[in-house]
């Protein structure tokens, strides 16, 4: 019996109830016929009979005969009536048990801790519904029709699962000794695929530890689904990766969310740090936006001559507490990582969450599933998560996360590994600029064309649709999405003076590393200098002419001596230098009414006014752009690395292009890898039309180019 939500054991499991129900219309259907007959026996009914006279009067003759013909149609309409209301009912309950769960929780789900308190849903009574595997060419389309009002077809199908708590027994995990080494009482290992450790001291019960094998596509065993370590079984989970020889770990959940802790930091951030008879040595760590890699040196002190071994632990930091990531394309990314970090030889690769099912699931299945799709050109999701919830039952613990396993599939399907080394990417150019044939798009245009079947929500766009926000668009189309958009503080008694059009933007280190606007508006630079001011922005890029071919581009939001103010911010121009086709501008910008949350009264501020790019058209060469980056990046550095505030005129074409090459030669300097599809793909999710031309797009392969050229030794990139 699973707990219910209070903790409390729960009401009786579905399939007991629903096992006792349809006998009771047909019990009383019997015993109305035996009624009914009992009427009409009358005067041969012996005078001792069981049935007695509710009253002392004395009945008419025939009296009995007619009312048993009157009772008895009744008495048979009565089973009918008990028939019809029992399946009303029964449809009534198969319809609250699909969607009872989603009208709880925002986005649909609860994570780890609320959501393991919740009782699976059971299965049909009349027998599971078959699902058959998805050939890759039929993916789109059924994921469509699955996601057809609001994904009613993905929550039945997820429905249909079995929990995996019926195929096996529980029994060690249960044992008093090791009840508080579960971090949830109802997520536990089957005794028949539980890892197994050697025994400390032969104490009994010191072999246990809360992870289970589970097996990959083909591979038997390939992973460890574990629950996120306690502090308590910290020195447990080393002895496990020391013993199943494993090299890499997969961490899906951060230490705390929502103020509740997930799981205990079981590394040390510096230095080396002894885990029972474990050592564990901090060898490196890289911190990029959607994920951090840590490298450790680990050595078993029990046994001297044992040599240490490197172990890689990849770190997803970027699923959100509630629901599953917004885009599949960080993830696929992480899983790519794992994949090239794990060595051939090494013992399973251990994934672990809070409770070791729902993220850790997602993950497992998305691997297997795209190992089948390279194998047999097709998937099946339903029968896969079927077969590792027989190893640990609740694996995939939401339809949340069961459809993101389909987005991941179709997102990788369709867009395929774009992913490039710098020293294939000449050979990739000379591809995608070979010419096209009559009937076939190929290369750069074929490229961009997919790019732009990117969706733009517009139903995630009501902010700036409101009309009072509209009015500070100076493209209409071109507005932020309401989940990043930049918030400024609201002016007391005045509506709408939170919202400006700019939208954060992620960085390859850093979420919102960027913040993309349009060029201000004569109404709106007050809301531009509040922007700067309240998210500490230290660095303006500037993209545009203030008047480009007679046409109004950009108001001029900064003085050309002397000072200016607008609203509470005066602005104070300090220097104005012009380095080739770079005007560098030092403000020094003072807030009169400086906000709560600002300790600071005056900060300096640096503008990079970039004069080598066209309204129509690109820069005439890349290298002016590399040094814009790289001038951009060392005042970053000397400044604290707050948001970059980009602009072009309308915020989209030459501002998403700029901020593109940032990411891409980033990766580039640090990996010796680029992306640029996925580059420009992940910003067009971000802001409408990012990167707005396919000459703008063919130019950030250009500068990559250019970049290499320059620093040809790509030993010297990190």
């Amino acid at each position: 019996m699973v707990a219910g939500q209070d903790g409390s054991p729960g009401p009786p499991q579905e399939h007991e109830r629903f096992a006792m129900e349809p006998f009771c219309p047909l019990l009383l259907a019997g015993f109305s016929l035996r009624l009914a007959k009992a009427f009409t026996v009358n005067e041969s009914t012996p005078a001792d009979s069981n049935w007695t006279s509710t009253t002392s009067e004395p009945q008419a003759p025939g009296a009995q005969p007619l009312l048993a013909w009157l009772l008895l149609p009744l008495l048979l309409l009565l089973p009918l009536l008990l028939l019809a209301v029992y399946f009303l009912r029964f449809r009534k309950h198969r319809k609250a048990t699909v969607s009872a769960g989603d009208r709880k929780m925002p986005n649909g789900i609860l994570e780890e801790q609320e959501q393991q308190r919740v009782m699976l849903l059971s299965r049909s009574p009349s027998g599971p519904k078959k699902y058959f595997p998805i050939p890759v060419g039929r993916l789109e389309e059924e994921i469509r029709a699955r996601s057809a009002d609001d994904c009613k077809m993905f929550r039945e199908e997820f429905h249909s699962l079995p929990s995996g708590h019926m195929q096996g027994t529980f029994e060690q995990a249960n044992k008093e000794e090791n009840r508080d080494k579960n971090r949830y009482p109802n997520i536990l290992p089957n005794d028949h695929s539980r890892v197994i450790l050697s025994q400390v001291d032969g104490t009994p019960c010191s072999d246990y530890i809360n992870a289970s094998y589970i097996d990959g596509y083909k591979e038997k065993n390939k992973f460890i689904a574990a629950q996120g370590p306690k502090q308590e079984t910290v020195n447990d989970f080393w002895r496990m990766i020391w013993e199943q020889k494993s090299a890499t770990i997969v961490m899906l959940t951060n230490l705390k969310e929502r103020k509740e802790e997930k799981c205990f930091q079981y590394w040390p951030d510096q230095g080396c740090w002894t885990y029972g008879h474990i050592r564990v040595c901090v060898e490196d760590c890289v911190v990029l936006v959607d994920y951090t890699v840590r490298k450790f040196c680990i050595q078993s002190l029990s046994d001297g001559s044992r040599a240490p071994r490197l172990l890689c632990q990849l770190h997803f930091t970027s699923w959100p507490d509630f629901g599953v990531p917004f885009t599949p394309i960080g993830m696929l990314k992480f899983l790519k990582k794992v994949k090239t970090l794990n060595p051939a030889h090494a013992g399973p690769i251990v994934v672990h969450c809070s409770a070791g099912v729902g993220r850790t699931g997602t993950f497992i299945v998305i691997d297997a599933m795209m190992d089948m799709m390279y194998a047999e050109q097709k998937v099946d999701v339903f029968e896969f998560v079927a077969r590792i919830r027989n190893q640990r039952p609740q694996m995939v613990q939401t339809d949340v996360q069961y459809t993101f396993i389909y987005q991941a599939l179709l997102e990788y399907y369709l867009y395929g590994d774009t992913e490039l080394d710098v020293a294939s990417l000449e050979k990739h150019l000379q591809t995608l600029q070979g010419t096209a044939t009559h009937f076939d798009k190929i290369g750069l245009e074929e490229e961009f064309r997919k790019l732009t079947n990117v969706r733009i929500m517009k139903e995630n766009m009501r902010t700036g649709n409101l009309p009072a926000n509209m009015k500070k668009a100076r493209v209409i189309q071109i507005i932020p999405y309401d989940f990043n958009r930049v918030i400024l503080s609201m002016k007391r008694g005045q509506e709408y003076t939170d919202y400006i059009n700019a939208s954060f933007i992620d960085g390859y280190r850093q979420k919102d590393y960027f913040i993309a606007t349009q060029g201000p508006l004569a109404h709106t630079v007050e809301d531009f200098w509040r922007m700067v001011w309240e998210w500490r922005c230290h660095t303006i890029v500037m993209l545009t002419e203030v008047q480009e071919r007679e046409q109004d581009k950009c108001y001029q939001y900064w003085p050309t001596e002397g000072s200016v103010t607008h609203g509470d911010i005066t602005i104070e121009i300090k220097s104005d230098a012009l380095s080739e086709a770079i005007s560098v501008r030092d403000f020094l910008v003072t807030c009169n009414q400086p906000l709560a949350r600002q300790e600071e009264q005056t900060r300096a501020v640096r503008q990079f006014h970039f004069h080598g790019w066209p309204e129509v058209g690109i820069p005439a060469e890349g290298k002016g752009m590399i040094d814009l980056i790289a001038a951009v990046q060392k005042q970053q550095q000397q400044t604290g690395n707050h948001p970059i505030t980009v602009h072009c005129s309308a915020g989209a074409g030459r501002t998403g292009t700029f901020i593109a090459l940032s990411n891409i030669l980033e990766r580039v300097k640090a990996e010796g890898l680029l992306d640029v599809f996925q580059a420009v793909k992940s910003l067009r999710l971000q802001r409408p039309h990012m990167v707005q031309t396919q000459e703008q797009y063919e130019f950030c392969y250009k500068v990559v180019q250019d970049f290499i050229d320059i620093f040809s030794d790509y030993a010297n990139f990190k």
